[in-house]
C-alpha cells in the first residue's frame, strides 16, 4: 500500500455504514458505540479512548511522518509495515550487509540498530476549540485573512497546550475548517530498528501484486522505542532505555473467520471525499494521467540501473518504490473513478444540493453561489494543472535539483542585512546532514539520465507561456539538445559532489550558490510556479470558501446522518469485518490467503517472487509450530474497514481488542477510495498476525521477540459467542 487512498461516494443515506467512516476516537461514545456493540466490540468506549486512564490509543503510535505503528511489549516494541521501516531498514544496508536482502533479527537490546530522525508519536488528548477558532473569524474576511487569523488562534492554543509539559500539540481543521480540534502529542526521538524479515518476504510480489487481491506478502517490521532514564523522549544515547508504555496489545492466536468484528486504529493521511464532479473530472483527464506518465519514466530509468548493479538497487531501492506505489495508485484511480461512476453520482448529489438550496431564501442567500463558485474555480484551475504536476514531479524529479534547492533557507539568511551566526549554524547542521544522506544514496550516472528526460518532459508537456522564459532560450541555445544542456549542468555544478557541497555548507557564499547552474535552474523553475499560482490565487480562495460551504451545507441538509470528517494524518477509528468479496461476474475473492500461494506464485526469474529456500523448507514440512491452522499457514486476510495511506502499519484488532493483524494495502477494484466508498467492494488487505509470528519464531528464530509478547488464544471464539 505505501500510501493507502480511498474515496468516499456521499450518499444520501440516513447515516454511514457501519464499516464506512474514519471516526474520531474522542466521540466514539456519542456516535459509534451502540453501533459498534451491535457488530460484536466487548469493549467500553472508555478501553478504547480515555485522557484518564490507560487506553488502546496509548498503545497506536504515528510511525515516522506517514505510518501507523503498534506497541505490542511492555518494552515498547513496535509492530508496523515493512515498506514503512523500508528506509530505515535500506540506510542500514550495504552489500556486505545486504538486510533489505536477507532481513535482520537483533537477538539482544544491544544488537538494535538506531535510527536518526525517525520518530514515535504518541497521541496524549484530543481537544474540541472549534469555538474559540471560529469566534474569531467573522464572513467579512477574505480567505487569506481567515487563514491568518486561524493560524494566529492555532499558535495561542497550541502554545497554551505545550507550555510546561514537554508535549508537541497541533490544532487541525475538520470538514474544511467548519470545526477545529487540538490533538496534543508526546514524541519520542529514539526509535531502534528490531526485526526485518528480506524483501523477497516483506515485500513479496512487489509492484506486480501491490495493490492486488489474493496477496501473499509478510508486510512487517519491528521497531523499539526508547526513553531516556527518566522515562521521557530524548535523543539518542547509549543511556536510554526501552520505553515503558501506558498500554501495549496482547496479541491473539486464535486467527479469524468470516463475519468475525474487525477494528483498526490509525493515522489515515488524507482523503478528499467531499470532491465535487468538477474535481473528480479534473483529476480523471488531467492530474492523474500526467503524474503516471512522468513516474513511469522516472521507474523505468532507474528500475534498468538498478538491475544492472546491486549496489545501485540497494541506493535506490526506497526512492523506487515510493514512486512506484504513487504511480500504480493513479492508474488504479483513474480505472475505478471511471468504472464506478463517480462523475456521475457526484453530479447527482450536486443537483440535490442545488434543489435544497433553493427551496428558501436564506439558503439561496447563504449558499446559493457555492456550485457557481466550483466551476468557475475549476475552470481556471485547469489552465494551469499541468504546469504544476510537471514541476512536482518533473522539474524537481533530478536529485540534484531538489537537493540544490534545499539551500533557499540558506540563501536567504545570506542575503539578510544582518544574517543570524544562531540561525546559520543550525541551518548549515541541517544541509551537512542531508547532504550526507542524500549522497549516501546517491548515483550520479542515473541522475543524469534522470535530468535529461524530466527536462524533456517539463518542455513538452508544460503549455509555453507558463515556462519559464530563461529555460525555453536555454533549450533553443542549444538547439533542443537535452543531454548537452544537462552535461554542462552537471560538469559545473558543486551538487555532483558531497566534497564540494560540504565545503561550500562550511564556508557558505550567495554568489558562489547563484551562479552555480543548477541552482539557478531550479530557482527558475521555482519563480516560475510562483507566479503561475499567482493567477490562480483567487480561484484557489473561492475554492476553499465554496468548499467550506458545500460541507456545511450538506450537514444541515442531512441533519439526521452521522458524518465523518476527511483523513487530516490524526488518529481514527474505523470498524467493520472480516469479509470476502465478488470483484466481477463469475469472480470470487476468499477473504483468506495461506502459504500455498506464495507457492504457486514462486518465479526464481522474477525478484518479485523470489522464495526463500529456508521459507519453501518450511513449508513442505508443514512445520509451521503453534501459528497453523488446520494443516495450513495463514498469511493475509481481508476486512472491510475504511482506511488510506498513513494507515499502513496500523493494528487490527478484534472485538477485546487484541490483535490480529496489521493492515497494509487495499484492493485494486476499489482504488477511487479517496473519493468513494464503495461498500460491495472495497476492502483492506491485511497480514494475519499468526504470519507474522510464524516468520518470527520459524524462519528467523528470534524466540528473544516472541517471549517479550502476551499471547493470547479463545478471544476471537468466546466474542463470537
Amino acid at each position: 500500500m505505501k500510501k493507502l487512498i480511498f474515496l468516499f461516494l456521499i450518499t444520501l443515506s440516513t447515516f454511514a455504514r457501519a464499516d464506512e467512516g474514519m471516526w474520531l476516537p474522542l466521540f466514539i461514545e456519542r456516535l459509534n458505540y451502540v453501533d459498534m456493540q451491535n457488530q460484536g466490540l466487548k469493549l467500553t468506549a472508555e478501553e478504547i479512548y480515555s485522557i484518564n486512564n490507560a487506553s488502546l490509543k496509548d498503545a497506536i503510535i504515528q510511525f515516522g511522518n506517514g505510518c501507523t505503528g503498534e506497541i505490542i511489549s511492555s518494552q515498547g516494541l513496535v509492530l508496523t509495515n515493512h515498506h514503512c521501516g523500508y528506509g530505515a531498514i535500506q540506510s542500514h544496508s550495504t552489500v556486505e550487509h545486504d538486510y533489505l536482502a536477507d532481513g535482520f533479527w537483533a537477538k539482544s537490546f544491544k544488537e538494535e540498530l538506531p535510527n536518526e530522525g525517525l520518530t514515535a508519536r504518541f497521541l496524549v488528548r484530543i481537544e474540541d476549540v472549534t469555538k474559540r477558532i471560529l469566534d474569531g473569524l467573522n464572513d467579512k474576511m477574505t480567505e487569506a485573512e481567515r487563514v491568518e487569523k486561524i493560524a494566529q488562534l492555532s499558535k495561542t492554543i497550541t502554545d497554551e497546550a505545550e507550555k510546561g509539559t514537554g508535549y508537541q500539540a497541533r490544532v487541525a481543521s475538520f470538514f474544511r475548517g467548519n470545526e477545529f480540534y487540538l490533538f496534543v502529542y508526546e514524541v519520542f526521538r529514539d526509535v531502534r530498528l528490531v526485526g526485518a524479515p528480506p524483501s523477497s518476504i516483506g515485500k513479496f510480489g512487489a509492484d506486480t501484486d501491490n495493490w492486488m487481491w489474493p496477496r501473499h506478502t509478510g508486510d512487517f517490521a519491528m521497531f523499539r522505542v526508547y526513553a531516556g532514564p527518566d522515562g521521557k523522549p530524548a535523543d539518542y544515547s547509549v543511556n536510554n532505555v526501552p520505553l515503558k508504555p501506558r498500554r501495549h496489545l496482547a496479541v491473539s492466536t486464535s486467527g479469524v473467520q468470516k463475519g468475525d468484528y474487525a477494528m483498526i486504529m490509525g493515522y489515515p493521511g488524507s482523503t478528499d471525499r467531499y470532491l465535487t464532479s468538477w474535481g473528480v473530472n479534473q483529476a480523471i483527464n488531467m492530474g492523474n494521467p500526467t503524474i503516471v506518465n512522468i513516474r513511469a519514466k522516472k521507474l523505468a530509468i532507474m528500475r534498468e540501473d538498478m538491475d544492472a548493479n546491486r549496489e545501485i538497487s540497494i541506493k535506490y531501492a526506497s526512492k523506487y518504490a515510493g514512486i512506484a506505489n504513487y504511480w500504480k495508485y493513479y492508474i488504479g484511480q483513474t480505472r475505478g473513478l471511471k468504472r464506478l461512476k463517480v462523475y456521475e453520482e457526484k453530479q447527482k448529489i450536486e443537483a440535490d444540493f442545488a434543489k435544497w438550496v433553493n427551496e428558501t431564501p436564506e439558503r439561496k442567500a447563504k449558499y446559493g453561489n457555492v456550485l457557481s463558485d466550483f466551476e468557475n474555480s475549476y475552470n481556471t484551475s485547469n489552465e494551469y494543472i499541468l504546469q504544476r504536476w510537471y514541476y512536482i514531479e518533473a522539474a524537481r524529479g533530478a536529485e540534484i535539483m531538489t537537493l540544490a534547492q534545499s539551500f533557499n533557507a540558506l540563501a536567504t539568511e545570506l542575503k539578510t542585512e544582518k544574517p543570524s551566526p544562531e540561525k546559520l549554524t543550525r541551518i548549515k547542521e541541517n544541509l551537512l546532514k542531508n547532504s550526507e544522506r542524500h549522497f549516501k544514496n546517491y548515483n550520479l550516472s542515473t541522475d543524469i539520465k534522470l535530468m535529461t528526460a524530466m527536462l524533456q518532459m517539463y518542455y513538452d508537456g508544460v503549455p509555453v507561456n507558463q515556462q519559464p522564459k530563461e529555460f525555453r532560450e536555454l533549450v533553443a541555445k542549444n538547439k533542443n539538445d537535452f543531454s548537452k544542456i544537462v552535461a554542462s549542468i552537471y560538469n559545473t555544478s558543486m551538487f555532483t559532489d558531497k566534497a564540494k557541497v560540504d565545503a561550500f555548507i562550511n564556508n557558505p557564499d550567495i554568489k558562489k550558490l547563484e551562479k552555480d547552474p543548477a541552482y539557478r535552474l531550479i530557482t527558475t523553475f521555482t519563480n516560475q510556479f510562483t507566479e503561475n499560482q499567482k493567477a490562480i490565487k483567487d480561484a484557489t480562495a473561492k475554492l476553499e470558501r465554496a468548499s467550506r460551504l458545500f460541507i456545511a451545507g450538506l450537514r444541515e441538509m442531512q441533519p439526521d446522518r452521522k458524518f465523518y470528517p476527511d483523513a487530516n494524518s490524526t488518529m481514527r477509528l474505523t470498524y467493520g469485518k472480516v469479509l470476502d468479496y465478488y470483484p466481477a461476474d463469475a469472480v470470487h475473492y476468499n477473504y483468506v490467503t495461506t502459504m500455498k500461494g506464495i507457492m504457486e506464485k514462486e518465479d526464481p526469474s522474477n525478484w518479485e517472487f523470489v522464495v526463500p529456500q529456508k521459507l519453501k523448507d518450511l513449508y513442505a514440512a508443514k512445520d509451521f509450530g503453534p501459528w497453523g491452522e488446520n494443516g495450513e499457514m495463514p498469511v493475509c486476510f481481508l476486512s472491510t474497514n475504511d482506511i488510506t495511506g498513513g494507515n499502513s502499519g496500523s493494528p487490527v484488532l478484534n472485538a477485546n481488542g487484541e490483535l490480529i493483524g496489521l493492515a497494509f494495502d487495499g484492493n485494486w477494484e476499489a482504488m477511487s477510495g479517496d473519493i468513494a466508498f464503495e461498500p460491495e467492494l472495497q476492502r483492506t488487505i491485511n497480514v494475519d498476525i499468526r504470519y507474522v509470528l510464524f516468520i518470527v519464531d520459524k524462519y528467523a528464530g528470534a524466540r528473544n521477540i516472541i517471549d517479550e509478547l502476551t499471547l493470547v488464544n479463545n478471544s476471537t471464539a468466546k466474542a463470537r459467542e
